[in-house]
C-alpha cells in the first residue's frame, strides 16, 4: 500500500501556466545595439554590414534619396541652408581654438614628417617623427659621447619616467640596479650615488630641460639656471622654490616675510615661475585628440529652435534592388541565402531608421525642455532627468540613457553631449526648482567676479546663492566647486 502511493505521487503531471516574459528576439538586439553606438562606432558598423551583405550598398552619395523617406518628409531645401549656415557660423564664431591650436602646433618640437622635402636631412626626420618621451630622449643620448656604464644608468633613468618627464623611481633604486649587473662594472667596483646623480644632472639638460627631475623644485630650478644670469629677478624666483610648501598654500604674507621681499618683487619673482613648464615631458608626443561627431543640430529658424539629424556624418544604406528582384525569382539553396540576405538588409535598414527617430525624438524633448538654456546659457537650465524624458516621448528610461550615451548635439553655444541637459536639482525659495547645472554655472561667475585678494570662501558662496533663492548648503557648494576643479579660496588669493 505505501509503495503504491509513493509509485503514485511520482506520476508525471501537466500543469498550464499563464504568464507575459519579454522575448529578445534577434532584430530587438540589434536595435538595441545600434542604439547604444556612437556615430563612429556606427559607421564602422554599417560598413561591416554592407560588406557581409550583399543586398546592402552604399549610397553613391549622402544626398535625400539615400536612405528612408522619412527624411525627404522631415527636411526641406531651406532648412538645408540655414544648418549649413549655422556650420559656417559655428565655426567662424571660434577663433580661439584656432589661435589655441596654432600655438600648440608651433609650440611643438616636431611637425608632421609627409610636409618634409625628401631629401630633408637626419635631423629634419628625427623631428619629424613626434615619437613620445622616452624615443626622444634616447635619440639624444645617441648623439651624446658617454661610457658604457653611464649610458646604462641614463637608459634607466629615461625608463623611469613618467609621461610628465619625472623620475618615478628612487635614485637609490637605479643604484642597485645597475649594481645588478656584474657585466657593466669592473670586478671589484660598485656604483656610488654620486654618479647616478652626475647622469640624471646630464640628462636634466636634454631636450625639454627639466625632464629627469625628482620633483617639481627640481624641475623648476633646472629651468632657472637654463636662463642668461642677467634674468631679472631669477635669484629671488630660485628662493621661492625652497619654500614650496607655502607657495601652494599660497601664504603670500609668511613668504615676504621670510624672503624679505617686497610685495612688488614677490609678485615679479612668482610671474617668472609661471613662464616654466612643471611638466616639460608632455610637450613631446601628439596628444590624444578625442572628436566629438554631432549627431544632431540645433539651430534657430524663424525664432524657433529646430533639431534635425546630421545626415552628414553617415554613409547611407540602400537595399541593392537588382539582388532583391533575383532572390524573388530564384528557387533552390541560392534562391533561399538571397532571400535571407534581403531580410537581413531590411532588418539593418529598419533598426538605423528605428534608431535615427528615437535620436531626433529625444532630443527634440531635450531642446523643448532647455529652452532657457539655448536663449541663455548654463545660469537658465533647468532640472532634467531621464525619466522626464521617457516619460515625455513614452520609452523606458533604460532606451533614454542608451539613446543619450555617447550621441553629441551641435548648438550656437557649441558641442554638448546629450547627457549635459540632465541634472539634479536643488529647491528655490518660492516653491520651484534650480538645476545643478545653473548653480554650477552661477558659482563659477560669482567666483570669476571675487576681489582677488578676498576671495569668496564656500560659506559665502552659499550665502550669494540664498540671497538670489536658492537653498544650497556649504558643503553642496563644496562639492559643486571641486567638481569644476575650482581651487579653495585659500588656494585663489592672489596678491593683485
Amino acid at each position: 500500500m505505501g509503495t503504491s502511493r509513493i509509485l503514485s505521487s511520482m506520476k508525471p503531471t501537466l500543469q498550464l501556466q499563464i504568464g507575459q516574459q519579454l522575448t529578445m528576439t534577434p532584430q530587438l538586439q540589434q536595435a538595441i545595439r545600434l542604439l547604444q553606438l556612437s556615430t563612429l562606432d556606427l559607421r564602422q558598423e554599417i560598413q561591416q554590414a554592407v560588406e557581409s551583405n550583399p543586398l546592402l550598398e552604399l549610397a553613391d552619395d549622402f544626398g535625400d534619396d539615400a536612405l528612408p523617406e522619412h527624411d525627404e518628409e522631415r527636411q526641406d531645401e531651406e532648412l538645408d541652408t540655414d544648418r549649413d549656415n549655422a556650420l559656417e557660423e559655428l565655426i567662424q564664431d571660434e577663433p580661439e581654438v584656432e589661435t589655441e591650436w596654432d600655438d600648440v602646433y608651433s609650440g611643438q618640437s616636431t611637425s608632421n614628417s609627409a610636409a618634409l622635402p625628401d631629401d630633408a636631412d637626419e635631423w629634419q626626420q628625427r623631428h619629424a617623427v613626434s615619437g613620445n618621451l622616452q624615443d626622444h630622449l634616447l635619440w639624444q643620448l645617441n648623439l651624446t659621447p658617454m661610457s658604457d656604464v653611464d649610458r646604462i644608468i641614463a637608459i634607466t633613468i629615461i625608463e623611469s619616467l613618467d609621461d610628465r618627464g619625472y623620475i618615478t623611481a628612487p635614485l637609490s633604486d637605479i643604484v642597485d640596479m645597475v649594481n645588478a649587473q656584474p657585466d657593466l662594472l669592473t670586478e671589484g667596483d660598485e656604483l656610488e650615488h654620486d654618479e647616478v646623480l652626475a647622469v640624471q644632472h646630464r640628462l636634466q639638460q636634454f631636450d625639454p630641460v627639466g625632464v629627469a627631475s625628482v620633483n617639481l623644485a627640481d624641475c623648476l630650478g633646472v629651468q632657472l639656471r637654463q636662463l642668461p644670469a642677467d634674468t631679472p629677478l631669477r635669484d629671488e624666483a630660485s628662493a621661492l622654490l625652497e619654500h614650496l610648501n607655502l607657495l601652494e598654500k599660497h601664504d603670500y604674507t609668511a613668504l615676504r616675510r621670510t624672503l624679505q621681499l617686497s610685495e612688488e618683487v614677490l609678485l615679479e619673482a612668482l610671474s617668472l615661475l609661471r613662464t616654466l613648464d612643471p611638466a616639460p615631458g608632455e610637450q613631446i608626443g601628439e596628444p590624444q585628440v578625442d572628436y566629438a561627431v554631432p549627431d544632431v543640430i540645433v539651430r534657430q529658424h524663424q525664432g524657433r529652435w529646430q533639431v534635425s539629424l546630421n545626415d552628414d556624418v553617415l554613409p547611407r544604406v540602400n537595399l541593392q534592388q537588382q539582388y532583391a528582384s533575383i532572390a524573388r525569382t530564384t528557387s533552390g539553396e541560392d534562391g533561399q541565402y538571397l532571400r535571407n540576405c534581403v531580410q537581413e538588409a531590411k532588418w539593418f535598414i529598419k533598426s538605423l531608421q528605428s534608431r535615427h527617430d528615437t535620436l531626433l525624438k529625444v532630443a527634440t524633448r531635450i531642446v523643448d525642455v532647455q529652452q532657457g538654456f539655448f536663449d541663455y546659457g548654463d545660469e537658465a537650465m533647468k532640472p532634467l532627468v531621464l525619466a522626464d524624458i521617457a516619460d515625455a516621448v513614452e520609452m523606458h528610461e533604460s532606451t533614454i540613457s542608451r539613446v543619450t550615451n555617447q550621441k553629441y548635439m551641435m548648438t550656437p553655444r557649441g558641442v554638448f553631449e546629450l547627457k549635459y541637459f540632465f541634472s539634479s536639482h536643488v529647491g528655490t525659495d518660492g516653491g520651484g526648482e534650480c538645476s545643478s547645472t545653473a548653480i554650477r554655472a552661477i558659482i563659477k561667475k560669482l567666483v570669476a567676479a571675487e576681489n582677488p585678494r578676498k576671495p569668496l570662501s564656500d560659506n559665502k558662496l552659499a550665502s550669494l546663492l540664498n540671497e538670489q533663492g536658492i537653498n544650497v548648503a556649504r558643503r553642496t557648494v563644496a562639492k559643486y566647486r571641486e567638481a569644476m576643479r575650482i581651487p579653495s579660496s585659500s588656494a585663489r588669493k592672489r596678491l593683485v
